[in-house]
């Protein structure tokens, strides 16, 4: 299930105009078309109630059944109390407490992590034969500059079980973990990040380098033969922004004319060859390198990428729900064709962190099978029943939230109007910094409506 602040969203033309840019730099720059933000009223954690409890219903899971629940989110509310706490709300009501998992935090990658956790839960010996479920929630703010655009908030939880039609091929999997100041959080008294924008760039494709490395060692050495791009039907990429996702998957190209050149078309061998004495480094800086790459691509990038790209540029970056929303972006777009396909997924965060994996899909049944995952998670309907707010109401946003970070003893607008019903909202925060939620049940004006939780 995804959840995505729906009703606050502006398009990047707009916020073009009002930042005085020139026309294209965030939509053909940075290959974005708009950018979803939290009001007042929404948070991680509101965000994470909703998507959570939106899945139990969906699936008519009884809350019984979870075993285990991790969250993967680099939004920081508290220091010491886990995102997952507030979510054990729904399940304590039903009288479950004997659920495992915790918070994993590393930028953008901590959502693979709790995913890994929990698929690695269910594999083992430790399993008692109940349902994980994964939440990757954030919500990406920057300060006034270049990085803003780039924002964006979404949740999105996953059930966790055997026999799924979204199947591991774990012995495939790469990693490359290093030290690095690319993309970092040091002031605890703002939500803002320290961005270096070319350095992150340059780390994000040398991981990318790396664990498709390692990836295709893996590869070879279970299936005796070399790994291309042939061997994979689509490729889902952490989404900064879409431009980098581009950039990605033409990489991906230059490293299999470097590792075989056999394995591209000759268009391909005569526009790369130039580039193939390249070092690593000289590789990573070289412009003309980067747009004969994305030149030759472009037709494997439309039939493996593109699919996958639908809401991350609808939304922007979403930290660690980014990855998973461009693969829902996927399992829209193309459910009734995913059947046996190989599905790549790259992870990345900042610092840095990093993982390619390898999905295998199957159609499966019902209520699980991909066809009705599609359907329940509406993607279409969701993208149609958006709000469009102005780049000035975005701003003032920013502020006001720059003014409630950390902030204690403040009671909210309560505006729910524009919120679905089943939505949970934050209503307080109050003296001892304990916060307030409240759960949209009806048609919502103004006052708090709907049943109460709090933090404690």
């Amino acid at each position: 299930c995804l959840v995505i602040p729906f009703f606050v969203l502006h398009k990047q033309e707009a916020l073009e105009a009002h930042d005085g840019v020139s026309k294209g730099k965030y939509t053909i720059g940075l290959g974005q078309d708009c950018l979803a933000f939290c009001t007042e009223v929404e948070d991680v954690i509101s965000m994470s109630l909703t998507v959570v409890t939106s899945l139990l219903e969906k699936y008519k899971i009884d809350p019984k059944q979870i075993g285990r629940l991790e969250v993967g989110s680099e939004t920081v509310i508290d220091k010491s109390k886990s995102i997952k706490t507030f979510l054990m709300q729904i399940f304590e009501k039903c009288g479950n407490t004997d659920i495992e998992g915790v918070d994993s935090t590393n930028a953008c990658y901590g959502g693979t992590a709790a995913l890994f956790n929990c698929v690695n839960w269910v594999e083992s010996s430790s399993w008692d034969g109940r349902y994980g479920i994964v939440v990757c929630t954030d919500s990406a703010v920057y300060a006034e500059g270049p990085a803003r655009p780039t924002g964006g908030a979404a949740a999105i939880a996953m059930l966790i079980g055997p026999d799924a039609p979204i199947a591991f091929e774990s012995k495939f999997r790469g990693s490359h973990m290093s030290h690095a100041y690319d993309f970092y959080k040091p002031n605890l008294a703002s939500e803002y990040p320290v961005v270096d924008g070319k350095l992150s760039q340059t780390c994000y494709l040398m991981a990318l380098d790396t664990c498709y490395k390692y990836f295709c060692h893996k590869y070879e050495k279970q299936e005796g033969k070399q790994f291309s791009l042939s061997d994979a039907d689509y490729f889902v990429f952490h989404s900064p922004y879409n431009k980098l996702v581009q950039k990605s998957f033409a990489r991906l190209v230059f490293n299999d004319f470097v590792r075989n050149a056999s394995s591209v078309d000759d268009i391909a061998k005569e526009k790369l060859a130039p580039f193939s004495t390249l070092t690593g480094d000289e590789s990573y800086q070289s412009r003309d390198l980067e747009k004969a790459s994305q030149q030759v691509s472009k037709p494997l990038y439309d039939a493996k990428v593109q699919p996958t790209t639908l809401i991350p540029k609808q939304v922007g970056n979403m930290y660690t729900a980014s990855l998973y929303a461009a693969f829902a972006s996927l399992l829209h777009n193309k459910n009734s064709e995913l059947a046996g396909k190989r599905v790549i997924l790259f992870s990345y965060g900042s610092g840095l962190t990093a993982t390619m994996f390898s999905l295998r899909l199957h159609e499966g049944q019902h209520p699980f099978s991909l066809s009705n995952i599609a359907t329940v998670m509406n993607i279409a309907g969701k993208l149609k029943s958006r709000h469009e707010f102005a780049p000035e109401k975005f701003v003032e946003t920013m502020h006001l939230m720059e003014h409630r970070y950390g902030a204690k003893d403040f009671v909210t607008s309560k505006d729910c109007s524009l919120l679905s019903p089943g939505t949970y909202y934050l209503t307080e925060v109050d003296s001892k910094y304990r916060r307030f939620y409240a759960k949209k049940d009806g048609n919502c004006t103004g006052n708090e409506n709907g049943s109460v939780v709090n933090g404690h």
